[in-house]
């Protein structure tokens, strides 16, 4: 057993299985991998990894566990799993994450090549634990893979907790140990037992305060793409593939771009945080549906043409194009009256937060900061933007919609 101190969860105690894993290349590579990705350019502070988050998230799964009654072999999968949930993460957690998918087909959870051919695998079938179940159970499959992976698991609980302690930022508090305390399961599905759609609700306005705070500032989304398109170029050269881009932490990818004549510009500038500058911020509102459902070639056709049309290189011009707004948790299920309900159907809340997503949202046009004017207009006019001229509008913390807005007539 070892007894680690941690900064959110005071003393974790790891166990069992878990604690032979611990020591492994595959779970020790995430203290190099951080937690937010670019985000520290924003906050200072926020320098926490992977390795941490894994560690709070077994240590809730082991609470989740007891409470739920699970023990034996089933807890000790549920165990291996939480601790191993994030080993398929590339460098800078989610911020490559689609281009590794796109050049890989495999997503972070994907992880059962990891786990079978490895010193993990040689662990786990030691312990008598299938490292397929394993894989299964980070993916989110069957009953105790919510746990894990799910509208309620305990992976959101711990970051949530997490990056709002290491970010400085009030808004991420949520009450982990009562979620904990009150899971159980309801015909296969993991709910929260009655009286606690205030708890369900903690878990999305957490988010929704989080996400224009930390997880989609406007500079974490500008480094991001910078990071997005220098990783791009790095495995447009002969010298890298993307197996093996996703297998390196933080630090390696680093020294890959400044190594590479293609990419040491924009290392440079990640590094020295000389970033490029909004060139246009639009509203939801403003952006054709064609704009906001492009694919990822589309968005690069129109960059160059964006860049050709202002007369600027090609490589400088990032469009940045959000996903259409998506709350995931508003599908937990809550028992109200011995029923059990989506969350979505039973909170007006949820209604609320819906709008304050698509509010929020924004198209961002990234250019290095003497060619944000021209660029900016180009932009405006090759995707048909309705600003006004107003092509960089705030994201504005304040609620505009009003939760009487939502009441039954």
């Amino acid at each position: 057993m070892k007894t680690i101190k941690d900064s959110v969860h005071d003393h974790i105690q790891v166990v069992g299985v878990a604690n032979e894993l611990l020591d492994t290349h595959a779970v020790q590579r995430l203290r190099h991998i951080t937690q937010l990705g670019t985000a520290r350019l924003v906050y200072p502070s926020a320098n926490h990894t992977r390795f941490e988050h894994s560690l709070g998230v077994y240590h809730l799964a082991c609470e989740a566990l007891e409470n739920l009654g699970i023990e034996g072999r089933q807890a000790e999968r549920v165990r291996a799993a939480a601790l191993l949930h994030d080993v398929g993460h590339s460098p800078f957690s989610h911020t490559i994450e689609e281009l590794i998918h796109r050049r890989t087909g495999k997503y972070h959870d994907d992880v059962l090549d990891l786990l079978t051919d490895s010193t993990v695998g040689d662990i786990l079938r030691d312990h008598d634990l299938d490292p397929t179940t394993i894989a299964g159970l980070i993916a989110g499959e069957g009953e105790l893979g919510q746990l894990v992976s799910g509208e309620l698991d305990v992976d959101r609980m711990d970051y949530l907790v997490r990056d709002a302690h290491h970010t400085g930022v009030p808004y991420g508090t949520i009450d982990h140990e009562r979620l904990t305390h009150e899971l159980t399961f309801a015909d296969g599905r993991l709910v929260l037992a009655e009286g606690n759609v205030q708890t369900a609700e903690s878990l999305l306005v957490a988010r929704a305060l989080m996400n224009p705070t930390v997880y989609n500032h406007h500079v974490t989304r500008i480094s991001k793409s910078m990071l997005q398109r220098a990783s791009e170029r790095l495995l447009d050269s002969p010298d890298i593939d993307a197996e093996q881009l996703r297998r390196m932490d933080d630090h390696d990818l680093i020294v890959a771009l400044r190594m590479n004549p293609e990419t040491a510009e924009l290392a440079r500038r990640l590094t020295d945080r000389d970033l490029y500058k909004r060139a246009v911020w639009a509203e939801m509102g403003d952006v054709p549906d064609e704009i906001i459902d492009a694919d990822h070639e589309t968005i690069r056709r129109y960059e160059n043409e964006i860049a050709e049309s202002a007369g600027v290189d090609s490589e400088h011009v990032t469009l940045d194009v959000p996903s259409r707004p998506a709350m995931t948790e508003s599908s937990s299920r809550v028992v109200v009256n011995n029923e059990v309900r989506p969350l979505a159907q039973q909170s007006t809340l949820v209604r609320a937060l819906q709008q304050v997503q698509r509010d929020q949202w924004r198209l961002g046009v990234y250019t290095p900061a003497d060619e944000t004017a021209t660029a900016g207009h180009a932009a405006e006019r090759i995707l048909g933007l309705e600003t006004d001229g107003a092509l960089v509008s705030d994201v504005r913390t304040g609620v505009r919609t009003t939760l009487t807005d939502f009441e039954e007539k």
